[in-house]
């Protein structure tokens, strides 16, 4: 079908901006993908048009914001929308700090935004990247058990459904829907409008500093997360030590951490040819863990380093180099087995470890990250949130870095190992990271209330306008009525990109008719509000190529 002329038939008034020289690709390179169409809406109105000429010309749609996901969440062949011209302030309430925001606004910009408000985000994770739609979707958490996952603070959302219209909805207005959204993975259609709880802009006074893991495991139930408000462990694996993060809200005003040689552009690059160098003698990892933690705390436990910083900045962290992040969540209380285990298997301790993979010739990358959230108080919770229900989650996540997007050679065995002993811990994956060997149905028996998840997805895009390969394979049935929906698209093939990772492919089946028709997919929602888009200023980029 010809999407210039179904573009004509829609509104030849409100042009959105068709490019068809995009190639996609996650922030790790881990893969790659070449949409039909890369679509950038100026305004609400162009993303509506772009929704309906989707449905006329049978498309899938996708949406991405930074790509920090290093799955194949994103990846598609189809027609590709980002919202990065979606990122206006659109009423902040200096009473209630309630901020509304359109979705697709950047969380480094939304920080900065908020500052000239006097105001912050109550937490954040360890990039700020992502847009907030995007954060919202994954379940994007932070590290404090005072704190659960960033959508916590989420009171309203308005998202553009698969027929062009827009749907409001909050914790007392299409509740189900809500919390079918506040996890979405880009399944249901486009937040294009985010209505969040700000709090009052802070510093924070933080401090770092080094202590054997043995300590850090005898501390767990007398305060290790509990004495400060902002807490995370960086678990170095081969020398059995940890480096312990804690923050806490400050009025002292702002001064900077200490810093040496290593922490410039000298250590970043010698620690990326250092790890090259380890693709090919991965035995010399352990050797250089010690390096590296020398260099910059030297040989005492207890070295370390502090500084005040605002609240936006000093929450974050640097993740260096392109890399497989495999994160879990586990209930708080089961960490200490777990680190002990999987330390335990690092090792070689095959006995303590009780892991049926053997760890010989397996060397990983440090750190392994370790942090904390509870969303166990969290009403109305989302369907899909990975965290324990009635108790503080614990984070397990095992970073492999891919120096010049070389995967490293444990990946597949260390993987494998770890999301063993990740389920066996009772475990969930966090939503946007590389786990592998989750099966349908081991998702399925994760979440109770996956099938809710799936009506409403199924209810709101009858015809799999936002479905892709990730979703069917992890989330939605296979041997159904509504499998291969019509706009659901599939992976054709992958194989290696010449600049490392993978390039994907998909097609579009298009194999049954829609259950009902995708006008019906928002009548039928009960007590649902329809508004129209807002039309704003629109700027044109001269990259783009015109339909």
């Amino acid at each position: 079908m010809d999407v210039r002329q179904e573009l004509c038939k829609i509104d030849p008034s409100v042009r959105p901006h068709f490019s068809t020289k995009y190639r996609h690709h996650t922030w790790a390179h881990t893969f790659h993908s070449r949409p039909e169409y890369y679509i950038q809406p100026q305004t609400t109105e162009e993303l509506q048009q772009v929704i309906k000429l989707a449905r006329r010309c049978r498309r899938r749609i996708a949406v991405v914001g930074c790509g920090h996901s290093p799955s194949d969440l994103t990846c598609t062949s189809s027609w590709l929308v980002n919202l990065d011209h979606l990122e206006k302030i659109l009423d902040v309430d200096k009473e209630s700090n309630m901020v509304v925001m359109q979705a697709g606004i950047r969380l480094h910009n939304l920080g900065l935004k908020l500052k000239e408000h006097g105001l912050a985000l109550p937490n954040i994770g360890s990039i700020d990247h992502q847009s907030i739609a995007g954060a919202i979707g994954t379940a994007t958490h932070g590290s404090s058990i005072r704190h659960g996952l960033l959508s916590q603070s989420v009171l309203a959302l308005k998202i553009m459904l698969a027929n062009g219209r827009t749907v409001s909805c909050s914790a007392e207005q299409n509740t189900d829907l809500f919390r079918a959204a506040l996890v979405s993975l880009g399944a249901l259609g486009i937040i294009t409008e985010v209505t969040y709880q700000a709090v009052p802009s802070f510093n924070v006074q933080w401090a770092q500093s080094l202590h054997p893991l043995e300590e850090v495991i005898a501390d767990w139930d007398k305060g290790l997360w509990t004495q400060n408000e902002f807490t995370r462990v960086w678990w170095l694996p081969y020398t059995k030590r940890c480096i312990k993060w804690r923050a806490n809200k400050t009025k002292k005003s702002e001064y900077s951490p200490k810093s040496n040689w290593w922490n410039g552009s000298v250590g970043f690059h010698a620690y990326h040819v250092l790890l090259y160098c380890a693709q090919f003698v991965p035995g010399i990892l352990p050797w250089l863990e010690s390096f590296v933690i020398n260099v910059q705390y030297g040989f005492k436990d207890g070295a370390g380093n502090v500084a005040v910083q605002e609240g936006r900045t000093g929450l974050l962290m640097n993740c260096l180099y392109s890399q497989f992040v495999n994160e879990w969540a586990i209930p708080l209380q089961s960490g200490p087995e777990a680190i002990t285990r999987l330390s335990a298997w690092l090792h070689g301790d095959q006995q303590v470890a009780n892991i049926p993979f053997s760890s010989k010739n397996v060397y990983v990358h440090a750190p392994i990250e370790v942090r904390v959230s509870d969303t166990s108080s969290t009403r109305p919770r989302p369907f899909l949130d990975n965290t324990p229900p009635t108790a503080p989650a614990l984070y397990l996540n095992a970073t492999l870095y891919r120096p010049y997007n070389c995967d490293p050679p444990c990946h597949d065995r260390y993987y494998e190992a770890f999301e063993w002993l990740m389920k066996e811990m009772g475990g969930r994956p966090h939503w946007a990271k590389n786990f592998s060997t989750v099966s349908r149905a081991e998702m399925h028996a994760m979440y109770p209330d996956i099938e809710v998840w799936i009506r409403i997805r199924h209810e709101v895009d009858p015809d799999g306008m936002f479905v892709g390969d990730w979703h069917r394979r992890l989330l939605l049935p296979e041997n159904e009525e509504k499998s291969n929906l019509p706009n659901e698209e599939r992976m054709l093939k992958v194989c290696p990109a010449s600049a490392g990772g993978l390039d994907w492919v998909g097609y579009i089946p298009g194999r049954t008719s829609s259950p009902q028709g995708s006008e019906e997919s928002f009548d039928i929602m009960h007590g649902v509000e329809t508004e129209k888009s807002v039309l704003f200023d629109r700027t044109t980029s001269e990259e783009e190529e015109e339909l």
